[in-house]
C-alpha cells in the first residue's frame, strides 16, 4: 500500500516479470482444455419462437434490490462504523407502459406512474459501536439484528420478517438434519450453539441467546476494521426473507390467485451464500410448498428469476459470443444455452467434484439469454422440484415457464445497461437513493396486485 501521490517505479514490475518463483507456476500450471466448440454450442440454443406461451402473460414485475454502505457515528469510539442496508420493492405495471408507447411524446409524470415503490432501512453496528448495555460490537450487532426483524413488517397486518425467519428455522429443525452445530455467538462459551426461539438464556453463561444467532451473521464481524462483508451478506439475507414473507402474505390473505399475473424479479442469484447459508434448502422448500397452492388455482408454476450481472458466467457469456476475430455475435438473437452441471465445471469454475454445482447455496438454475435487441443476460430461474433441480441435464421442461420468461427478458432487457433489465434498475435506484423511506409498508403495491387480477 503506497502513501498519497507515491507511484511505483518500473523496476518492481520488472522484478515480477523476471521472478523464478512466477516463472516455476506457470510451468506448474493446468489449463483445463474446453470441452465445447462455438459450433457444439450453437446447436444446443433454443430459439425464443420454438417455445410455447401461456394463456396468460405476466403484466406486472415486481424487482426486489437492496444496497448498502458504511458510515462513522458522530459520537462514541474512535474508528466506529455501522452498515446503512436498505431493501427496495418497485412494481411495474407493463400494461400501463405499452400503453403509453404508442403515444408519439411520453409525459414523464404518467410514466412515473407506471411503478410503485416501498423501501425499508435498517442500521447495523460495526466495528467499535457498543450499544445499551452490551459487551461489545458483536453482541451489539446481534441484539439489533434481532430488534431489525422483530420490527419490519412488509405489511400492516402481516408477518414480521421475524415471524418469516423463525418459520424457515423452524422447517430446518424439523426437516433436516444439522451434524455440527455452529459454535456459541457467547465469547467464552465453549459448548455449542443452544438454539432457541424469540430471546431466550444461555445455559452456561445466563446471558442472552437470540434465534437470529442461528444465521451466524455476528462470526462475520471484523473487530478491527471494515465490515463490507458483514453488511453485504446481512443485505442478501434480508433480500430473501422479504421476499418470501410476500409470497406467504399473500398466501395468508387469500391472494395466491393475483400471482399468475406477477413475475418476481430479484437482483443477484437465487441464492444464500456464507454463514446463512443454510436458509436456501427451507426457502426451496417453502417455494414448492407455495407454488403448488398457487399452480392449482393458476395452472402454472410461479415466475421467479434473479439476474447476475456480473461475475463468472456473465464473463464466459460474453467470451463465447466472440469470434477469435474479436467481433462480437456469435450467438443468435433470442436465442438460450441451458447450462449443465458438466459444462459449468469444465468451463466456468473448474471442478472434479461428484456434488452439482452450487447444491448448497443456490434454489435456481442459470442459463444464457440473448435478447432481441442483443443484450447478454444470466438468469437464474427458480425450480420448484427434483426434476428441475436436476442440473445433470438441461432439458425446456426443466426450466419453468422457459418461453414466458424470454418473451418477458425481450420486453424488459435495458438498452442503458446492457447486462441488466429495467424493473432491477429501478429497484436498485430506490435502494441506492431510497426516496419512498416514508412509504415502508407494502400494501399500495399490494392492492394494485389485487386491483390487476381483476382484470
Amino acid at each position: 500500500m503506497g502513501f498519497e501521490g507515491e507511484f511505483a517505479s518500473y523496476e518492481p514490475l520488472r522484478r515480477i516479470l523476471d521472478s523464478e518463483k512466477i516463472k516455476a507456476l506457470h510451468e506448474r500450471i493446468y489449463i483445463q482444455p474446453s470441452t465445447h466448440t462455438t459450433e457444439s454450442i450453437r446447436k444446443t440454443l433454443i430459439h425464443q419462437n420454438e417455445l410455447s406461451l401461456s394463456k396468460i402473460q405476466p403484466d406486472l414485475i415486481l424487482a426486489i434490490d437492496g444496497s448498502h454502505l458504511e458510515g462513522r457515528p458522530e459520537k462514541g469510539f474512535p474508528g466506529a462504523e455501522y452498515g446503512y442496508v436498505t431493501i427496495a420493492s418497485v412494481l411495474i405495471d407493463l400494461e400501463k407502459i405499452a400503453k403509453l408507447a404508442k403515444d408519439e411524446f411520453i409525459d414523464p409524470k404518467q410514466f412515473r406512474e407506471t411503478e410503485k415503490a416501498s423501501t425499508q432501512e435498517s442500521v447495523f453496528p460495526g466495528c467499535n459501536i457498543i450499544i445499551d448495555a452490551e459487551k461489545d460490537a458483536k453482541s451489539s450487532f446481534r441484539k439489533i439484528l434481532f430488534e431489525d426483524l422483530k420490527s419490519v413488517r412488509p405489511f400492516s397486518d402481516g408477518e414480521t420478517l421475524l415471524d418469516t425467519y423463525e418459520y424457515l428455522f423452524r422447517i430446518k429443525r424439523e426437516k433436516f438434519t444439522e451434524r455440527n452445530l455452529p459454535s456459541s455467538p457467547i465469547d467464552g462459551v465453549e459448548e455449542d450453539m443452544t438454539y432457541g426461539y424469540g430471546e431466550y438464556v444461555c445455559l452456561h453463561s445466563g446471558e442472552t441467546l437470540f434465534s437470529t444467532d442461528a444465521l451466524r451473521l455476528h462470526e462475520l464481524m471484523n473487530s478491527s476494521g471494515i465490515n463490507g462483508e458483514l453488511f453485504g451478506q446481512t443485505m442478501a439475507t434480508l433480500e430473501k426473507l422479504w421476499f418470501v414473507n410476500i409470497l406467504r402474505s399473500f398466501e395468508k390473505k387469500n391472494w395466491l390467485a393475483t400471482l399468475r399475473r406477477v413475475a418476481f424479479i430479484i437482483d443477484g442469484p437465487l441464492a444464500v451464500f456464507s454463514t446463512s447459508s443454510w436458509l436456501t434448502k427451507v426457502i426451496e422448500f417453502e417455494l414448492r410448498r407455495i407454488n403448488e397452492l398457487q399452480k392449482k388455482i393458476n395452472g402454472n408454476d410461479l415466475i421467479i428469476l434473479g439476474i447476475e450481472k456480473s461475475g463468472g458466467f456473465f464473463n464466459h457469456f460474453v467470451n463465447i459470443d466472440t469470434s477469435k476475430n474479436g467481433i462480437d455475435g456469435v450467438f443468435p438473437k433470442q436465442t438460450a444455452f441451458l447450462l449443465t452441471d458438466e459444462y459449468i465445471k469444465k468451463n466456468i469454475v473448474y471442478s472434479e467434484s461428484s456434488k452439482p454445482y452450487g447444491q448448497d447455496t443456490y434454489f435456481g438454475r442459470k442459463f444464457f439469454y440473448k435478447t432481441a435487441l442483443g443484450q447478454k443476460l444470466v438468469p437464474v430461474l427458480a425450480w420448484f422440484s427434483d426434476e428441475q433441480k436436476n442440473i445433470i441435464t438441461a432439458n425446456v421442461n426443466q426450466f419453468p415457464r422457459l418461453g414466458d420468461v424470454l418473451k418477458l427478458l425481450d420486453g424488459l432487457a435495458s438498452t442503458r445497461y446492457p447486462n441488466s433489465i429495467s424493473p432491477l434498475i429501478s429497484a436498485h435506484a430506490e435502494a441506492a437513493i431510497p426516496l419512498n423511506l416514508g412509504n415502508r409498508l407494502f400494501d399500495d403495491i399490494a392492492r394494485e396486485i389485487r386491483e390487476r387480477s381483476k382484470t
